[in-house]
């Protein structure tokens, strides 16, 4: 870590002055760490899937870090801790504009967008013998929601509070809420991550379980209340006890990364994780939404200037909200 932060006070001055323009001369760093979240969930899977590609074809050596989620993955970013990291685009907002309770009205400005991932559907598991059927239904019951930093730890007590529904939260890894699940110490697990949630599919494949999902009037006053959150589906296919599509609502995922790391890094970093998307879906079936057309997605977050670069050589149109200043 010492080194990339040596090596990016040299590249910051530059991009400072000129933050569009592409600046191969700095010197590349020898290791990058990603930043991932908890066992169970999608960005443990998918941040190896794209730590592995990297390393193979970039020239520099990329590992993971193990984190609480997108909240933690942020701090760690802003603070030079790490290189790259993951997040929903509702937890970036709340970094940028210092309004989530987390940030303590600090505003995270040192990170930057480097290319869209997929969609983060929020949705329900419940084993069967709890009797479950509705949201509704889970007023005053125990409810885990993964890591406390993460995004559904953030988004779900303040969902439940939107709807005027008190229940009684549990956090931790997601691998521990399918456990709890299963052991009964859990009446629901709440989760949001790319789909398939490998915690789910696994509770499904030793008990009978329920998928739940919100009314369309919930979802109405959701996406009213919170303005980022917008439609999405969980299709049939997703899991073998879903009897059919689910509506909900999610919040798309970007990689992000610090202004400083260099510009042909962060360059290389796009082109080689847009340009294997065959590669990036056979290690987790989410990236079949990691496309550069999504960039669109992102409608406030700066990208960096080398993933800008790209972006302009393909001939994608990006959100002028969206474009770097500093």
């Amino acid at each position: 870590m010492t080194t990339f932060r040596f090596k990016t006070l040299f590249a910051a001055a530059a991009l400072l002055a000129a933050p569009v323009l592409f600046n191969p001369a700095v010197a590349q760093p020898k290791s990058l760490t990603l930043g991932t979240a908890s066992v169970g969930g999608t960005y443990f899977i998918y941040g190896g899937v794209v730590a592995t590609l990297l390393t193979d074809t970039i020239g520099i050596n990329v590992s993971t870090q193990q984190t609480q989620g997108p909240n933690q993955n942020i701090i760690l970013v802003e603070g030079g801790n790490i290189e790259l990291g993951m997040t929903t685009m509702g937890i970036a907002l709340q970094a940028w504009e210092g309004s989530g309770e987390w940030t303590k009205g600090k505003k995270y400005t040192n990170i930057r967008a480097l290319f869209p991932m997929y969609d983060t559907p929020f949705h329900f598991v419940t084993t069967e013998k709890t009797g479950i059927k509705s949201v509704a239904e889970m007023a005053g019951k125990t409810l885990g929601a993964g890591p406390k930093a993460g995004t559904p730890g953030t988004y779900f007590p303040l969902m439940f509070d939107a709807l005027g529904i008190k229940a009684n939260w549990r956090f931790g890894q997601a691998s521990d809420m399918q456990a709890q699940l299963a052991d009964g110490l859990l009446d629901v697990f709440a989760f949001a991550a790319g789909l398939p949630i490998a915690a789910y599919s696994e509770i499904e494949a030793q008990r009978p379980v329920r998928f739940i999902t919100f009314t369309d009037a919930q979802l109405n006053t959701l996406k009213q209340k919170m303005p980022e959150l917008s439609d999405s589906v969980i299709p049939k296919s997703t899991y073998k006890s879903m009897p059919g599509d689910q509506k909900t609502v999610g919040v798309y995922n970007f990689a992000i990364a610090h202004k400083n790391l260099p510009d042909d890094v962060a360059y290389k970093i796009v082109k080689s994780v847009l340009e294997n998307n065959d590669r990036m879906v056979k290690g987790h079936a989410a990236a079949v939404e990691t496309v550069a057309k999504n960039a669109e997605r992102n409608g406030f977050l700066p990208f960096h200037p080398g993933a800008v670069k790209y972006y302009k050589e393909k001939g994608i149109p990006l959100n002028p909200k969206a474009m770097p200043s500093s």
